[in-house]
């Protein structure tokens, strides 16, 4: 990537995490890169190339990320956990990037959200094949793999929303948290819906 290229990038993950995609218009783009507006397009064909650009990169460092932490671990208890660190740590540490990768994606076009959602598909299919390992070794209480997989990522992804770098907490002391609480419910927790009174 060029220099001019992964500076458009910068500003717009910038703007777009603050005014959103479609309050950011192409000449915010190219007054906050330092360029014309016509040599965004040099670079990028559209604004909505750039953001495809962006979820596109995140997805693919997030799931590469992910693989990295799981070759450090062999039992499934320790994968689950470095699968869930892992997966907050990505998420507050790119906290601008997550942040659209979750919120914008309506600004696709069709092509280019089937593309995302591949690979977002494929990166839940490791916390499955997890879940159902855990399962199936009695680490984990049964239950139904994908709502469980929907579940932890839904509320490992949240912190991208609410995150303050400089907070009361650091990015390890939050994973921590997210870890033992979800490891905790996987051992123990079950969807079976109450007994009635």
């Amino acid at each position: 990537m060029t220099e001019m290229k992964a500076k458009i990038k910068a500003v717009s993950i910038n703007l777009f995490f603050k005014k959103g995609y479609f309050a950011t218009s192409i000449s915010d783009i190219a007054k906050g890169s330092g360029i014309q507006k016509a040599s965004i397009y040099y670079h990028y064909a559209s604004k909505e190339e750039l953001l495809f650009h962006i979820l596109e990169s995140t997805m693919l460092e997030l799931t590469a990320f992910l693989k990295k932490c799981l070759e450090r671990t062999e039992d499934i208890e320790n994968q689950m956990r470095a699968a869930i660190r892992g997966h907050v740590r990505f998420h507050l540490e790119r906290q601008k990037e997550n942040f659209i990768a979750n919120s914008e994606l309506r600004g696709l076009s069709a092509e280019h959200y089937r593309a995302i959602v591949n690979i977002r598909d494929e990166y839940e299919l490791i916390f499955q094949d997890l879940i159902h390992k855990g399962a199936e070794e009695g680490v984990f209480k049964e239950a139904d793999v994908k709502i469980l997989s929907y579940a932890i990522l839904t509320l490992c992804t949240a912190g991208a929303s609410w995150y303050k770098p400089g907070g009361r907490l650091k990015v390890d002391e939050i994973s921590d948290i997210y870890e033992n609480f979800i490891i905790s419910g996987l051992k123990q927790g079950s969807l079976d819906a109450p007994a009635s009174p």
